[in-house]
Order: C-alpha cells, then sequence, then structure tokens
C-alpha cells in the first residue's frame, strides 16, 4: 500500500517527538562501513584494479579462463546469495509463518528444471533481470528504514523512492554500455528447437539494434522525473517531512555510481563494482538482524566467545558455497540447477520478508 506522490495528498508526517533518537538503521560506525560508504568504495576499488593484472591476467580455475578480480566477485555474489537462507529457514518466526512455501517452492523449482529445459533455460534468463530489480529495492528499503527512522511516516512518499531508485538503477542499464551484457542471456533459448524459443533469441539484436531510441527516452523521462522528484521533497519539507542526510547521501552516491559504471563502464569494471557493494549491504543487514539467530543455530549462544564464532561460519560458508559454484561444470544439469535455485529463492525470499516486515520501513 502506497500513498500518491502527490505532495498534498500525502498524509501528515509523524511529529518529531515520534521520531527515533538513533537516525542509523544499526549504528553510525555500523551503516557507513556496511551501507552508506560501499557504493564510493566499490567504484573507488574497480577504478584501481581496472587495467591491472588482478582483473585482466586469467588463469585456469577448474576449467575456467577466469581473473582474480572475476573468481573473487563471483565467490562473493554466490555467497551473498545463499544466505538469504537464514533470514527465511534461520530465523524460526518467519519459517513457522511460511513454513510451506519455504519447503515445497524450492522442491519443486528444482525438479521442474530437471525435467524441462524450458524451465531450465526460463529460470536461467530470469534470474538476470530479476537480479536488476532486487538490487534497486534494496536500496530503496535501506532509504525508507532512514526515512522512519527521520521520524517521518513509513508510507510518505514510498512511491516516489521507488521509482526513483528503479530510474537509477535500471535506467543505466537499459540505455548504457552494458546494455547488450545482460540482454544476450536471451541466447540461451538457442539451446531449445523450436519456434517460440526462436523469439527470445533475436531479441538481444533488436535491444542493440534500437538501443539509441532507449537511451533518449529514458534521458528525456529520467530528467524530468528527477526535477519532479526534487520539488516534490522541497513540498514535502514545508509540509514538515523530515530530510534524512543518510538517506540523500545513499541514494546520491548509488545512483551516481549506478549512471558512471552501468551507464559508461569507463574502466570494464561494471559488474564488479555493483555487484561488490551490493553484496556487502546485504551481508551488513543479515549480520544485524538475524545474528541471533545464527548463534542459537549454530548451538553457540551459550559460548563465551560465540558471537565471533557464529560470524566466521555466517563468513566462511557461504564464501564456501560460493567458491563451489564457480567451480560448477554447467553442462551439468543437476548442478547448475541448483545454483539457480539458490539465485531465484534469494530474489524471491529477500522481497517476501522486506514485505512481511514493511511495518518497519
Amino acid at each position: 500500500m502506497t500513498t500518491s506522490a502527490n505532495p498534498s495528498a500525502v498524509r501528515q508526517p509523524r511529529s518529531r517527538a515520534d521520531s527515533s533518537d538513533n537516525p542509523y538503521i544499526v549504528g553510525r560506525r555500523y551503516d557507513r562501513v556496511f551501507f552508506l560508504l560501499p557504493p564510493l568504495a566499490a567504484l573507488l576499488l574497480g577504478a584501481s584494479i581496472s587495467g591491472t593484472e588482478f582483473a585482466d591476467r586469467e588463469f585456469d580455475f577448474f576449467g575456467y579462463d577466469v581473473s582474480w578480480s572475476s573468481l573473487l566477485i563471483g565467490i562473493f555474489i554466490h555467497a551473498h546469495l545463499v544466505i538469504v537462507f537464514f533470514r527465511s529457514h534461520g530465523n524460526p518466526e518467519i519459517f513457522a509463518a511460511h513454513r510451506i512455501r519455504f519447503i515445497a517452492i524450492p522442491v519443486l523449482l528444482y525438479a521442474g528444471m530437471l525435467s524441462s529445459l524450458w524451465v531450465l533455460i526460463s529460470v536461467s534468463v530470469l534470474v538476470t533481470f530479476w537480479d536488476v530489480y532486487h538490487s534497486a529495492l534494496q536500496t530503496f528499503g535501506f532509504g525508507r528504514i532512514y526515512d522512519r527512522k527521520s521520524g517521518n511516516d513509513p508510507q510518505h512518499g514510498r512511491r516516489l523512492d521507488w521509482w526513483l531508485n528503479h530510474l537509477l538503477y535500471i535506467g543505466p542499464i537499459v540505455a548504457g554500455a552494458t546494455m547488450i551484457d545482460h540482454f544476450e542471456d536471451f541466447e540461451e533459448f538457442e539451446e531449445i528447437d523450436s519456434a517460440r524459443a526462436a523469439f527470445f533469441t533475436k531479441i538481444p539484436a533488436f535491444m542493440e539494434g534500437n538501443q539509441q531510441y532507449f537511451t533518449w527516452t529514458i534521458l528525456a523521462a529520467g530528467s524530468l522525473f528527477l526535477v519532479y522528484y526534487v520539488w516534490c521533497q522541497w513540498q514535502f519539507h514545508r509540509q514538515g517531512h523530515s530530510i534524512s542526510p543518510q538517506k540523500v547521501f545513499l541514494f546520491t552516491s548509488t545512483g551516481a555510481c549506478s549512471i558512471y559504471t552501468w551507464g559508461f563502464n569507463s574502466f570494464g569494471e561494471a559488474f564488479f563494482i555493483m555487484n561488490l557493494f551490493h553484496a556487502l549491504q546485504y551481508f551488513g543487514i543479515v549480520w544485524s538482524s538475524e545474528k541471533n539467530h545464527m548463534m542459537k543455530l549454530f548451538r553457540v549462544d551459550a559460548l563465551r566467545y560465540g558471537k565471533p564464532i557464529a560470524l566466521s561460519l555466517f563468513i566462511a560458508l557461504p564464501l564456501a558455497y560460493g567458491a563451489w559454484v564457480e567451480a560448477v561444470d554447467t553442462d551439468i544439469r543437476y548442478l547448475w540447477s541448483i545454483t539457480l535455485v539458490v539465485s531465484l529463492l534469494h530474489f524471491w525470499y529477500d522481497g517476501f520478508i522486506w514485505s512481511v516486515r514493511k511495518q518497519q520501513i
């Protein structure tokens, strides 16, 4: 449920007396390290490794030619995907309330990919584009929490923020230098010998041939929306809506990083940069919200050093899974299907859990 973007139609924000004394999600230092600074830090790191042997020199890793940067970011990406299970299956309250979808859906999805090539290829392509949508919503979710922490009605301006994050994240992909890197996944349908599959294989060429029209459309519509967004924020402020510096910084830095990397890819490290900060932010939010459940899950809650042990396992086990995925032979269907199940469920479970806790944002 969202309110209108029209400032005159939104409900009045809560009074300052209702605002939180802590404007941060966790704390000043924690938020800076895991939520606020990662976009700019990732951009600087991506620029620093561009053109170096770390990024360009390839070696053999279980039959794949990889560089250290591509291997490590691949491991980190898949590690952050699998930790969603700490939020779904590892959280007893969430799991008990939605037991069927957390048990039956993974089994049915995996069986579908093993029995149907259509399902396997469709899921593989879907993962690419759901990842883009999911990444935009993660920043949106953080922004809404910061808004609430500033004492605002969590529904106030919600739809505007939703559209802004999609514009700043998806717009540069469709209009920018990395567009074909995303849409070329449709070529996987070439493995299916049918007229319907042939339709999907033509999408990359269509997008590449008409990219200039998408670019100008997004630039025009996006510019108008940004002007409208700023005007709405000014109107909100006049009505007593508190501006969250944390939210402004997060949206601005993430948007600038997205436009520069997805849009121009000047360093050739767009995937490294965008996935690095997104995954780091996700590790940060999962640990902050689920650490107590993890300590009980790992049976270390009664130990003196239970928290450091749980943290070590929280980092090591997902990274081990990520390394396994990077080594998996994608021609082995039953193994590749496992990685796709984890990826798809990450996007679905995470979005579902955010919606369950929507009253918090």
